[in-house]
C-alpha cells in the first residue's frame, strides 16, 4: 500500500495496536494511550498555552507525543516549517505537539514511527525488548 497523508484515525488506530495498551478517557472525554499507565500519546483539552496566535482562540486539537530525549524533541521542533511544536509550559518535558489539522503534512510511516517510538518512551525495557525482538 502507498504512504499516504497521516489522518487523526491513524493516531488512534496505530496507537491501539501497541502491546499492553490501555486507552483511558481524561476529564473530558479526551483519549489517552498509557503503556504500563504512563501516557505516551494524550490528545490535549484546548489549553492557554496552545493559542492562535492572532485570536488568542485556544487550540482544541493539539496531540502530544512523548519522545525519548531532549535532542529527539529539537530534531522535531527546531524547524519552523515542521507541524510539530512545542511551548513554555513543555520546557523540560520529553514531549512534542501537534495539531491534527496538520497530521496531513507527515505520512502514515512517519506518524507510525513517531507513535511507537513515543511507547518506547514510555514502556518499561522488558516490554520494549520484546516489541523490538519481534520487528526484525
Amino acid at each position: 500500500m502507498a504512504d499516504r497523508p497521516a489522518r487523526v484515525s491513524d493516531v488512534h488506530q496505530i496507537a491501539a495496536s501497541m502491546p499492553h495498551v490501555k486507552r483511558v478517557e481524561g476529564p473530558k472525554g479526551n483519549a489517552i494511550y498509557q503503556v504500563g499507565a504512563k501516557s505516551f500519546v494524550f490528545f490535549r483539552t484546548p489549553q492557554a498555552d496552545a493559542a492562535d496566535p492572532d485570536t488568542g482562540e485556544r487550540y482544541d486539537d493539539v496531540i502530544m507525543f512523548w519522545v525519548d530525549s531532549q535532542s529527539d524533541k529539537l530534531a522535531l521542533v527546531q524547524d519552523p516549517g515542521s507541524p510539530f511544536f512545542t511551548t513554555d509550559h513543555f520546557d523540560g518535558h520529553r514531549s512534542v505537539l501537534v495539531r491534527a489539522c496538520r497530521l496531513p503534512e507527515i505520512c502514515r510511516t512517519e506518524l507510525t514511527e513517531l507513535i511507537q517510538d513515543a511507547w518506547l518512551s514510555r514502556a518499561s525495557k522488558k516490554r520494549a525488548a520484546d516489541w523490538l525482538a519481534t520487528q526484525s
